[in-house]
Parts: structure tokens; sequence; C-alpha cells
């Protein structure tokens, strides 16, 4: 059997590089792979996305180009990458020549579950200050002006997007879905992060990995394991 592709859908604000420590982690396990997303990095001229729906759309073709035909295919998600993740899972299902092994969401409610305090539409102190309570630290390139200026504008579409977001489809994912949470996660409980369990109609997990909700930055070992184990054998 080929090796599993874990393909990675970036979380609110960031680039697919911010998955590149995970390569040495995961080589022998699985095949590493992130999606990027339209403003940023090498893609940071082009317009962030407003709407899941349409992103999901958009970010099909790419998908494709490296899942198909490359066997079993997990599909991992936080936060905003998690309902985006679920969006795309969803078009995986309807594809010809695509194995979908399992979509792991990571630091999310269901996706029926609007957050609350939401950050849209606040001035950029008050947004910035309500993102650092979402995500429990601050990015220091938002520390200087300069960089502050130039990444607003994507991040507050990613969370405007997230904030908007109402799913394509009322229908359950024909695959499997296993939810992580971070411990001492503040921002999503366990009641919200299995709440999942309503959205397969396949097997649901949920899995508990030491840390808060950015606990993949600080403990991506942890979520590593989460995923080898949701790999074919």
């Amino acid at each position: 059997m080929s090796k599993t592709v874990v393909l990675c859908v970036p979380f609110a604000g960031a680039g697919a590089s911010v998955f590149r420590p995970w390569v040495p982690l995961s080589q022998d396990r699985f095949d590493l792979a992130a999606i990027q997303l339209p403003g940023r990095e090498q893609r940071f001229a082009e317009e962030p996305y407003q709407d899941a729906v349409v992103a999901a759309d958009g970010l099909l073709p790419e998908v494709l180009d490296r899942v198909r035909g490359a066997g079993p295919v997990v599909l991992f998600g936080h936060s905003l990458g998690a309902v985006l993740s679920y969006e795309i899972a969803h078009r995986l299902t309807r594809t010809e020549g695509v194995e979908l092994a399992a979509l792991v969401v990571s630091g999310s409610p269901g996706p029926w579950t609007r957050r609350e305090n939401g950050a849209s539409g606040l001035d950029d102190d008050q947004f910035l200050d309500r993102v650092k309570e979402f995500a429990g630290y601050k990015h220091d390139a938002l520390e200087d002006p300069e960089m502050r200026e130039l990444l607003l504008p994507t991040l507050r579409a990613d969370v405007e997007m997230h904030e908007a977001y109402v799913p394509g489809s009322e229908e359950p994912l024909p695959a499997p879905i296993v939810s992580v949470r971070g411990t001492t996660d503040t921002l999503v409980t366990t009641e919200q992060a299995m709440e999942w369990s309503k959205a397969t109609s396949r097997d649901f997990r949920f899995v508990e990995v030491e840390g808060g909700h950015m606990y993949l930055v600080d403990n991506p070992e942890g979520l590593i394991d989460v995923l080898a184990d949701v790999c074919p054998r």
C-alpha cells in the first residue's frame, strides 16, 4: 500500500510553512503536504478568500493535484483549517480516484456552531486583542507596525470567513472524523469538540493532546502520533 498523504490546511493567518517543522517528525510515518491559501507567503499578492465554501471550491484543483492517485488521504485542519478541510472533504468524497481515509479536525466546535464574541468589525487594536484571546498567543510579526499593516488584511479576512461560516451541505460526511482538542483549551470545550460526531455518517473518535488551543505549535509530537494512528496500515 502507498504511504498515506496527510494534507494540512492552515489556520487563520498562517501559511503552509507553519507545518514545515512537522516534516522530520512524520517522514517515516506518512507523507506530509500542505495547501497554501492566497494572501500569504508565495501567494501574498493574491486576494484572500472571505467565504469558506468559495475557498473550498477554489482550493480543490490544487488539492486534487496533490492527492489524486497518491493512495489513502487524511485531511487535517485546525480552527479555521478545520472547517475548510471539512468543506474540502465533502468534495473529495464525491471525486473518483480519491480515497479519503479520514478527516482530522482540531481546535474547533462542530461545523454548525457559531463562535460567540467574534472579532469581526472591531478596530485594529481590539481585533488583535480578541484574536490573541482566541489563540492564546500573539505573533511577534504583529508587533511590528509595518508587518502588522501587511498582515492584518489577510488575518481579518480569515477571521471573518471563519466567523461567518455556514456549512455548504447539511449531509454528514461519508468518511470517518477524528476531533482533536488540547487538554487545556479555553476556547473550545470538550462538548464542542465532540459535536463533530454529528458531522459524519461513519466512525467518530475524540482525542485530547496535552496543551492549550495552539497545542499543535507547542506539542506537535502529540498530534503527529494521532495523525499516524489514523493512517491506514
